[in-house]
Parts: structure tokens; C-alpha cells; sequence
């Protein structure tokens, strides 16, 4: 069975479904063991219980080497890392503070949000722990933007992209904190598990040394690999990398006019570093090349995962996003008197005499008005609704040269438990395929004892974007008998597809190429009580649910600055229209 799905034009159901507590245990070396914490039962409301009982979870998974006896590889959910002492976790923890320790407004601001992506929720999230009243419109009926997911007829989710939440993440890690859901993240060895395309099947892996502050840990965890990188390509390498250690942030953002290859080639580094690390990395950042990929983006990651401890540390959502991540926040916003609305699409803004916005107009027909106005939706879907008044202000022609970025997320249900693989996101270095994990062991609500489910993320995707599903699945296989060349064949003549959905989104993040940065907006717009939150406005973190949800708390902070001009600004407009 296939499923081809536009992200522009989606129809999600919620149905209610429960996921029993699975313990599958033997001692045999031939087959997996399993131990997972119950789910609770989940149902179409906009309500979910905030706890859930949490267990760790050991997987023994077996691989075969060629010619050799099964290998076991053990695969664990860690413990949450000690987080909350770094700088960066504190300073988010601070500015989440300021809103929950604001003076409460002697009358709060009606604030509309267009767009329930990660922005839009955490943009209206901080609003209402500030004390206004966010009014967020979602035009779907589904939750959570880039981070959405949907239930097929047997009740098994498949999802928009395959997301990771990482140590080096500080607004997210408070905010799981903050709704009180650390639980539902599986955290993971620290460990980054790359494919061995020279030796089908195989794979080299990064093991960061839990001893270790940062960046020794890294250090040793590049020194050790010797499968990858020569020695003599490590040194050159560390030698590249050293300014952008030692300069900080703004060296960093210096580098946003070179790609990724022209970095390294400025810094002596060899193009086989290029070709065996970055290739890979580019492509689970921004879904693009090295060759079109802005080095700041790379550069980022670097920094925040040499310089943290547990930084590149990395953990699974224990569900699908809408229920397990979105719906908490919801349940938060309604809690505080915000309101959240679904199949609410934004058709035009409508403006006042001096060009300030004056209202929302739905596709329904119906009419938002508010003291504020926000747009939380992805780039692209913004620039068609500027209005034309707005057009020639420089804020809003800059945003032409910001993108999405095509992407295609491929899940593949077997007939059979694959072995081959890790409980882990994994690298596959294909031309095709970017990262992919096994879902049925990462994830508790998708374990399955007897099936594999693989989520790769099928990328670059431009040229495949239009293709059919069966193009892409059968580019997709042609890629995992490389992968898993004891199980899997391109002919299914090993193990054999029981269903597949292919999800494609045609604007994904903004494609981070070379000379964007000064292309991307604050969040207060020039126009009075107008704001932008999304992942592509000006943060530190770029195109990530990390920077998402850093630019709604920016974009909240900013509307809070503004709450008494916005208020007496409404004051003033009630009064002309009662002389009216």
C-alpha cells in the first residue's frame, strides 16, 4: 500500500489508539530483546495527560559480518544528560523566566498567530505564560508544521520528517522541561554511526567518551576513527578548523558567504574530508550538497557540539510529534486561556488606512482581529500573503532570497526484523538518502518485535520531488541493499515490503546557501503590531526546531516589550471607531 502526501494540502485524522506495554524477552542469540514502558491511550480531543511512566529501555540487536558468527551490538536508552548547568541551557531557562515573571497586563493582548508549526506554539506558549491571549490558527487540521504526522488505516503514524532532539538544543531541552515531558525523550549512546559505503553493510562510528568534558570528548572521538579520515586528513582538518574555534560567533557568521567545499578548500583541508563527513552532514542539516551549503551552517553545529559536553548527544521523541510534543502545548496555552484553532487557513491581511494590519481573513470567510498579529509559517507560504503595500519595504524584498528546500521522507514497514542496524539514527552516506533509523526499535510507540519500519529521509530531493512513489521507493531500495546487503535485495527477493508512505514536502526549511544571513528578518517587523516567528527569522540555532522554537520566544519577548505601545494603540482605534 501507498501513500503520496503533499505537505501543502493535508488532511490528518486523529483516531484514538493505544499502545500496549510490549516485554519480549529470550535468551537466544537470534532474536531481539525488548523492554518498553506502557502508553496511554490517546484520543481526538485537544486534551493529554502531561505524565507518562518512563523505563529504560536495552535492546540487543544482532549484525553479521560476512563470512563471520552474529555479533551482538548493544543498544540502550541513556539517561537524560546533565544539561542544566551549561551556559547555553541557563540562558534559555532565564528568558523563559522573564515571561512567566513579567507584570501581568491590566488587560492582556488578544495576539493572533498564524501557523501551529513548533514557532507558532512556542510564540503563543510564552505569550500566555506572560498573561496575554494567543489566538493561534493553524490551516491544516494537523499539529505541528515540519514536525507533523499522520495515522494510516492500521493505526501506524508516519511522519513529515525524522527528527532528532539534541543536547545542543537548550530552548527545546526547557521546554520538554517546562511541560513536563523530559520523559518522552529517548536519549541515546553518544555516538554518531556512519554507513561505510566502500564496505556494504558495515559502519564506522564516532564514540564520544562519556568521561571527558567537551571538546576532549569530540577530539578523542575523531582521533579514534581511523576507518574514515587518515591521520595525516584529521591534522589537516583540526588545523582548518582552529580559527573557527578560537573566533567565536562572529567569526562564525563571517563565513556565510562561502559553501561549505570553498571552506574547506580556503583552510588546506583535503576534499576526502569533504567527500566522507560533510557530504552526510549537509545533507541532515539543510538536505542540500557541501557545494551549496553555507559553511556557517556547519559551523554552528560544530561549535555547539565541540564546545558542550553532551552537545551532538542525541535523543528520539517516544511518539508521534502532534500527540507526544505538540498537544502538551496546547494543552498548556488553553490551560492559561489561549486558544488554539485548527482548519483555519489565512486567506489575506486585510490592512488599516496606515498600512497596519487590521485583521486576518480565513478561507471560511470568518474575520481574526487582535491587538497583535504574528506569522509563524514557513517562509514561502508568508511571501504569498505580503500585501502589496508591503512589498517595496526592504524588511520583505530581502525575503525572496529565502527558500525551502525540497524534501522527501521515505517509511518502508517489512515483512521481518532487519539486524543490520542500531538503535540510533544512522548516517547512511548514500547519494540519495540523507539519515534513516529503525523506528520499530528507536521509538516506543512504533516498536514492533516481529517488523522493521525504516524512516530515511530521501535528500537532496529536487530533482525527485515530482517523481512518482514508486520511483522513489525503488531508488530507495536500490540504496538499502547496499545498507543491509545480507536482508535486503532491490528485487525484494530477500526481505519484502509490506506497506510504504511517502511524505513530500515541496518547501521544507529554508535552503541555507551562501549570503543568506543578511537576508533573514527580525522578528518585530517595521510595520507596528506585526511580528515573524519561524525557524528562517533571525536566532542562533538556523533551520531546526531548536531555532524554531527560539524564534517564537523571541518573538513573544518582543511583543511583550511592545505590550503597552500595542495596547493604547487598540485603546486609541476603539475610541475613533465609537466616534465613527
Amino acid at each position: 500500500m501507498a501513500t503520496c502526501i503533499s505537505a501543502v494540502n493535508l488532511n490528518y485524522q486523529i483516531a484514538p489508539r493505544t499502545v500496549s506495554k510490549f516485554t519480549s524477552a529470550t535468551s537466544s542469540d537470534q532474536t531481539a530483546s525488548f523492554s518498553f514502558g506502557a502508553s496511554e491511550s490517546v484520543g481526538p480531543s485537544l486534551r493529554l495527560a502531561l505524565t507518562r511512566a518512563a523505563k529504560s529501555t536495552t535492546t540487543r540487536l544482532l549484525r553479521k559480518k560476512h563470512g563471520s558468527l552474529p555479533l551482538r551490538v548493544f543498544c540502550v536508552d541513556y539517561p537524560r544528560p546533565e544539561l542544566e548547568n551549561t551556559v547555553n541551557f541557563l540562558e534559555a531557562a532565564f528568558l523563559s523566566s522573564t515571561f512567566r515573571d513579567s507584570p501581568r497586563p491590566a488587560k492582556p493582548l488578544k495576539v493572533v498567530v498564524a501557523g501551529a508549526g513548533l514557532a507558532g506554539l512556542s510564540t503563543a506558549k510564552y505569550l500566555a505564560d506572560a498573561g496575554h491571549k494567543p489566538v493561534l490558527l493553524e490551516a491544516r487540521d494537523v499539529l505541528g508544521g515540519k514536525v507533523a504526522a499522520w495515522q494510516d488505516e492500521d493505526g501506524d503514524w508516519y511522519e513529515t520528517g525524522l527528527h532528532i532532539f539534541f543536547g545542543a538544543y537548550p530552548n527545546v531541552q526547557n521546554l520538554f522541561g517546562e511541560l513536563g515531558i523530559n520523559d518522552r525523550l529517548q536519549w541515546k549512546e553518544h555516538s554518531m554511526i556512519f554507513a561505510m559505503p566502500s564496505k556494504p553493510g558495515e559502519f564506522s562510528r564516532f564514540d564520544f567518551p562519556e568521561a571527558l568534558p567537551a571538546p576532549l570528548n569530540g577530539i578523542l572521538a575523531i582521533l579514534r576513527n581511523n576507518e574514515m579520515l587518515t591521520w595525516p586528513e584529521k591534522v589537516k582538518f583540526a588545523i582548518g578548523l582552529l580559527p573557527a574555534m578560537l573566533g567565536g560567533q562572529s567569526y562564525v557568521e563571517a563565513q556565510d558567504g562561502l559553501s561549505v567545499k570553498d571552506w574547506m578548500r580556503k583552510q588546506g583541508v583535503p576534499d576526502r574530508v569533504t567527500d566522507e563527513v560533510f557530504i552526510a552532514m549537509s545533507k541532515a542539516l539543510n538536505f542540500i550538497n557541501p557545494d551549496e551549503l553555507s559553511m556557517q551552517c556547519i559551523l554552528i553545529a560544530l561549535n555547539r557540539f565541540l564546545q558542550e559536553k553532551h552537545g551532538s548527544k542525541m535523543a528520539f521523541l517516544d511518539g508521534n510529534p502532534p500527540e507526544r510534543l505538540c498537544m502538551p502545548i496546547v494543552d498548556h496555552i488553553q490551560s492559561l486561556g489561549g486558544e488554539v484553532h485548527l482548519n483555519s487557513r489565512i486567506q489575506k491581511i486585510d490592512l488599516n488606512d496606515d498600512g497596519t494590519v487590521k485583521s486576518f481573513l480565513l478561507n471560511n470567510g470568518k474575520v481574526i482581529e487582535g491587538d497583535a498579529y504574528v506569522f509563524a509559517t514557513p517562509v514561502d507560504i508568508l511571501k504569498l500573503l505580503v500585501p502589496n503595500n508591503w512589498k517595496e519595504i526592504p524588511y520583505f524584498q530581502k525575503l525572496e532570497k529565502l527558500v525551502g528546500v525540497p524534501v522527501i521522507n521515505v517509511h518502508i514497514w517489512f515483512d521481518r526484523k532487519l539486524k543490520n542496524t542500531y538503535d540510533h539514527l544512522l548516517f547512511s552516506r548514500s547519494p540519495l538518502l540523507s539519515v534513516y533509523a529503525d523506528m520499530s526499535v528507536t521509538c516506543k510507540e512504533y516498536y514492533n518485535p516481529n517488523q522493521s519500519m525504516l524512516e530515511l529521509v530521501f535528500a537532496p530531493a529536487e530533482e525527485w520531488v515530482s517523481r512518482s512513489d514508486e520511483d522513489i521507493i525503488a531508488a530507495t531500495m536500490s540504496e538499502l541493499a547496499k545498507l543491509f546487503p545480507d536482508e535486503i535485495c532491490a528485487d525484494q527477493t530477500k526481505a519484502k515490503i509490506v506497506k510504504y508512505h511517502v511524505v513530500k514536502t515541496p518547501r521544507s526549511v529554508y535552503k541555507t546557501v551562501p549570503n543568506c544571513e543578511p537576508c533573514r528578518p527580525i522578528q518585530r517587523s517595521p510595520i507596528e503590531g506585526f511580528y515573524l516567528a519561524g525557524d528562517y527569522t533571525k536566532q542562533k540555532y538556523l533551520a531546526s526546531t531548536e531555532g524554531a522554537v527560539l524564534s517564537g520566544k523571541l518573538c513573544a519577548q518582543a511583543i511583550v516589550q511592545d505590550s503597552e505601545l500595542l495596547a493604547a494603540r487598540s485603546q486609541k482605534a476603539v475610541a475613533q471607531a465609537s466616534v465613527i
